[in-house]
């Protein structure tokens, strides 16, 4: 094996942050969750589901009331938004000086609905919508923990629902996903092509 060629890479001082000095995919997702007697909504990018089963994670800080709100509440909603919601994507990161302030204002700007099974509301117009319960939070991320939640509940919108019949190359270029662009950009997902996987390869 030939050692790795580095006349055309800059190396980067990992002693400092990464992610702001590089591009990377994401998907972007509204997280919902109950806040007193009000809610709270805030996007979050470095999200997934986790392993094959019926689990998803998001990183989280306790500085955030998302944090905190999940702590005592135990469940949480995950919105995934289409690509002509990022205004409304937008709106759920406004600032705010104590967990309560945001909810009111936010409310007023977004278009919300009680989810079914969790008493944390999600966005209206969601492509794809997941209720969970907490599983458990893997802190030592520095300042930072892995949320992760047992999907309770799901709903896709039917368009993006993935039937054998329906060419999955002609689907996304009418349906459309959103991605972000850490950091602080977004693109909208149309043209996909399929993936080379190897003969036999099994997930």
């Amino acid at each position: 094996m030939e050692p790795l060629r580095t006349e055309n890479l800059r190396p980067l001082d990992v002693s400092e942050n990464l992610w702001d000095r590089i591009f990377t995919v994401a998907p972007l997702v509204i997280i919902g969750t109950v806040e007193g007697n009000s809610y709270d909504l805030a996007p979050k990018h470095m999200a997934t589901p986790l392993g094959f089963g019926n689990y998803f994670g998001f990183v989280c800080t306790p500085r955030h009331c998302t944090y905190r709100n999940i702590e005592k509440s135990g469940e949480f909603t995950v919105s995934f938004p289409k690509p002509d919601q990022v205004v409304e994507t937008s709106l759920s990161a406004t600032p705010r000086s104590g967990c309560s302030d945001k909810a009111t204002d936010v409310l007023q700007n977004l278009s919300v609905l009680q989810a079914t099974t969790v008493k944390a509301p999600v966005i209206a117009g969601a492509y794809l919508y997941l209720e969970c319960e907490l599983f458990r939070i893997i802190e030592g991320f520095d300042d930072y923990g892995l949320i992760t939640g047992k999907i309770r509940a799901a709903h896709v919108d039917k368009d993006y629902l993935k039937v054998s019949e329906v060419d999955e190359r002609e689907q996304l270029m009418k349906n459309p996903l959103l991605a972000y662009i850490a950091q602080g950009r977004y693109a909208k997902i149309s043209e996909t092509f399929n993936f080379p996987f190897p003969k036999d390869f099994k997930k």
